[in-house]
Parts: C-alpha cells; sequence; structure tokens
C-alpha cells in the first residue's frame, strides 16, 4: 500500500517561496512509470494540476505556473518537493501529493491526506 504525506508550512507570506516535501512509503519514487504530481486546490475552486517528476526524475510544469515552479527529489529519502516563488494570497490553497499513472492525463491513484497553506502577510 502505497503512502503519500505531505509536509510543510501552513502560513507563508506574500513575495516568499512555498516550499512543500511529500514522502512516500510502500513504494519507491523511482520505480517505472509512475509520476508523482503536485495538484492544489484553492478555496470554493477545483483541482489544478501543478507539475510533476517522472520516475527517470524528469520534470513537468503547468504552463501557467511553470515560471514559478520547481519540483526536485531525493531518492535516498524517497521524497519530492515543491517550491512555488513569489506566492500570493491567490496562492492560498490546499496542496496535495499525488501518484499518477501517466503524463498525459490525470490518472491518480494514491493521494496524500492533503496540507492547507494559506498565503497572508
Amino acid at each position: 500500500q502505497v503512502q503519500l504525506q505531505e509536509s510543510g508550512p501552513g502560513l507563508v507570506k506574500p513575495s516568499q517561496t512555498l516550499s512543500l516535501t511529500c514522502t512516500v512509503s510502500g513504494g519507491s519514487i523511482t520505480t517505472n512509470y509512475y509520476y508523482w504530481s503536485w495538484i492544489r486546490q484553492p478555496p470554493g475552486k477545483g483541482l489544478e494540476w501543478m507539475g510533476a517528476i517522472a520516475y527517470s526524475g524528469s520534470t513537468y510544469y503547468s504552463p501557467s505556473l511553470k515560471s514559478r515552479t520547481s519540483i526536485s527529489r531525493d531518492t535516498s529519502k524517497n521524497q519530492f518537493t515543491l517550491q512555488l516563488s513569489s506566492v500570493t494570497p491567490e496562492d492560498t490553497a490546499v496542496y496535495y501529493c499525488a501518484r499518477d499513472l501517466t503524463i498525459a492525463t490525470p490518472a491518480y491513484d494514491y493521494w496524500g491526506q492533503g496540507t492547507q497553506v494559506t498565503v497572508s502577510s
């Protein structure tokens, strides 16, 4: 059973960089051919895919967030990390990490429980 757990600060100030880590257990983030995604849901809105890191280490980003987003991984800890720079209150959301079966379309089979991040001074 694969489990994912998000961790990071719940409050970030405007203009700062949001950093979240997803710790994976029950499976390796380097296993072929999975993708490890970050998804967020602002209050009252739908899910928004932000980006992913593949089993190979390749990264993929949403065009709308690409300039501010970086996803990396630590294979020794079986973790992958999201960094979102220059945050504004519009980045307030519940942030999820998930395992994706394909990068072509959303096909998530395991999710973290989500973590609330509020951007406020």
